[in-house]
């Protein structure tokens, strides 16, 4: 398993390493074959009235991203936090894949049946704004809406960008505020026209009201 420790306003010193490697083998201990690549972000925010020491722990499992972030006014007391909270995300994932594994079969004689996408324009060279200050890159493999939906309780955000499996499309499953999840999706040529009588792409926003 490989192990990768990064600071922000603060030095790694040898005790902080040492202390991070401990918690977070200790929490990963059970899900070593799952595990490829761990990274440990310590930060500390430059604000003088609210302290705060943050810890964000990002797992690499089989393709998965898990990750989980907490925060305290003191940074061995964050780790703690975050240590155990992987813990439980780990746990939820193995659990999930393991319930899985009894549908494989149906999963893979669906999947079967969907059309190839040839052209995806995988040349094409993202361009981003100048205001961007941090880049992520991960795989996009499709998934159904409720596999997304375990994707993001997995990576402790408030949304999560996937490529619909029945659609081909990329979609964002997001936590609404008063609670339930939604589904943004692109709308195609033939939603409602404009006001000056063309037609324009849109966002189209499915509701969960669990």
């Amino acid at each position: 398993m490989k192990l990768v420790i990064q600071g922000k306003n603060i030095e790694i010193t040898d005790a902080i390493r040492e202390y991070v490697q401990q918690k977070i083998e200790k929490a990963v201990n059970h899900f070593q074959t799952l595990t490829t690549e761990v990274d440990v972000h310590l930060s500390v925010a430059r604000n003088p009235r609210i302290p705060k020491q943050i810890a964000e722990v990002t797992i690499y499992a089989n393709g998965t991203v898990v990750r989980a972030e907490e925060s305290s006014e003191n940074l061995y007391a964050s780790i703690d936090l975050v240590a155990d909270k992987i813990a439980r995300q780990l746990r939820k994932y193995k659990e999930k894949r393991v319930d899985r594994r009894h549908e494989s079969i149906k999963t893979t004689e669906a999947l079967s049946d969907q059309p190839v996408v040839a052209n995806l324009n995988l040349d094409r060279t993202p361009e981003l704004p100048a205001s961007v200050v941090r880049t992520k890159y991960f795989a996009m493999p499709p998934m159904t809406l409720d596999e997304a939906l375990e994707q993001l309780e997995l990576v402790d955000h408030d949304f999560y960008m996937f490529q619909n499996v029945q659609t081909g499309e990329i979609n964002v499953i997001y936590e609404r505020n008063h609670g339930g999840y939604g589904v943004i999706q692109p709308r195609k040529n033939n939603g409602h026209p404009h006001q000056n009588g063309k037609q324009t792409d849109k966002a189209v926003v499915k509701l969960d009201h669990r």
